[in-house]
């Protein structure tokens, strides 16, 4: 029998499958209560360690993007000393993209070194040019950061920015605009 916390009613086990290939449920509703219980853990005041793991193709394509440790403690890394100051001066902040598993990573078409792997990056998005060019001053010119860019894909004009914050090296600052 599991314990399905979401309703508080046990279901047999034998209703659900599993995949063997990824080793995850098939049934997106037990999906969602093992990773509801295993990612209530807050990262800093503001930021959970499921807002900076959620991802809607990680739910339709049925992909674990669950860190392990390392990689949540440099998530909480990044939330404490990028997010948490970047919300303080500026008020709720939607991550778009956070931590990403190898496997989301190449599903959504992310480069092959990115930090986000390593649960050190964050993709924000950004309302409008005018907030985006605040926040990327802000964080440019008050933050330790790694890389930031202020991101804007031509086709449809969706701006974000992405900011990452490491400990393996010395932040390397590198902030500039990139056009997609």
């Amino acid at each position: 029998m599991w314990d399905d916390d979401y309703t508080g009613r046990e279901m047999p086990a034998q209703q659900f499958s599993i995949n063997p290939k990824t080793h995850s449920y098939h049934n997106n509703r037990i999906i969602f209560n093992i990773m509801k219980n295993t990612k209530q853990i807050q990262l800093s005041e503001h930021f959970s360690l499921r807002e900076m793991t959620a991802s809607g193709t990680a739910m339709q394509l049925n992909i674990d993007n669950t860190p392990d440790e390392a990689q949540t403690e440099c998530l909480r890394n990044l939330c404490q000393q990028v997010l948490e100051p970047l919300r303080k001066r500026f008020g709720v902040i939607r991550v778009t993209s956070g931590f990403r598993s190898k496997r989301l990573n190449n599903a959504v078409g992310g480069v092959i070194c990115s930090q986000h792997l390593l649960g050190e990056a964050a993709d924000l998005h950004i309302s409008n040019r005018e907030v985006g060019r605040k926040m990327y001053d802000y964080i440019r010119n008050n933050l330790d950061f790694d890389q930031l860019l202020f991101e804007h894909r031509m086709a449809n004009g969706c701006i974000w920015l992405h900011v990452s914050y490491t400990k393996r090296h010395p932040n390397r600052h590198d902030a500039r605009p990139v056009y997609l």
